[in-house]
């Protein structure tokens, strides 16, 4: 009788997990079964993942991951982190992830090779300013003097060349650490970054830089929203946008940018 009794518990027990499993939104979509595959940066920086260890959980993107997967069912130990580069990612074809956030903003030239979430965050661009240059006003026809440097595959470069139009040539880039490279080595006098990144580039590694101002989104047309990048067609797409709105509706989102990412006062807007 015992043995009966255990017997159809463990039925029972497997047949529950089955259920559960057949009506899991993410069954059967992602790279391995019952894990989920995120992609981030190598290395990550704060205050997007914090000390280069996103499976801490800490750091905006860090946390957001980690919520996301709890909401689409995923426990914290069956998330796995790997590493790519930022143009590898973007390039179409087969993925080692089955989700990569390194803030890619979502433009319609990416969309048309991978896929994207709904947004997790707006970013407004801020202007990191050299120590050479800290006093430049933060208006559009003090910036056109500047000597600007971005990274060739980032929205920066439409912001510069559509709305700052700087009267010297923009000089690209492969990364943004040859960027803080050229701002270092006086080559440029400033670049765009999304405002949480500048802020950290000025405090921590561009010593007597600034953030001496940032653009509204809607009037630079830049449109500057963060998504998580996927291969193209993954099926994955919808649970994660699922995800998305329920956290956007709990506020457990906006809870985690508040920790994270705090409003930041005393830049001005650019005019």
């Amino acid at each position: 009788m015992k043995t009966l009794i255990l017997t159809t518990g463990l039925a029972l027990a497997l047949s529950a997990t089955s259920a559960f499993a057949a009506g899991h939104c993410a069954t059967d979509k992602t790279l391995t079964d019952g894990k989920i595959t995120f992609a981030t940066g190598n290395p990550a920086y704060y205050p997007w993942v914090m000390d280069d260890a996103p499976e801490s959980g800490k750091g905006f993107e860090a946390a957001v991951a980690y919520a996301v997967a709890e909401e689409m069912g995923f426990a914290a130990d069956d998330v796995v982190w790997v590493r790519s580069s930022f143009d590898e990612a973007i390039q179409p074809g087969v993925k080692n992830f089955d989700l990569n956030m390194q803030q890619y903003s979502i433009t319609p030239e990416r969309d048309e090779v991978v896929d994207f979430s709904s947004p997790y965050y707006a970013a407004p661009m801020a202007v990191l300013a050299g120590p050479n240059v800290i006093e430049t006003a933060p208006t559009l026809e003090a910036l056109k003097a500047l000597k600007w440097g971005a990274v060739g595959t980032t929205t920066a470069v439409t912001v510069l060349t559509d709305v700052v139009q700087p009267t010297s040539d923009l000089l690209l880039y492969g990364d943004n650490a040859d960027v803080n490279a050229a701002i270092q080595a006086n080559q440029i006098d400033a670049a765009l970054y999304d405002l949480p990144t500048a802020l950290y580039l000025s405090a921590v590694v561009i010593e007597g830089s600034k953030v001496i101002g940032q653009f509204d989104a809607s009037a630079s047309g830049d449109g500057d929203e963060f998504g998580m990048l996927m291969e193209d067609g993954n099926p994955l797409k919808t649970c994660v946008d699922e995800a998305l709105a329920a956290l956007t509706e709990s506020g457990k989102l906006g809870a985690i940018e508040a920790e994270w990412l705090q409003q930041t006062t005393g830049v001005p807007l650019v005019k």
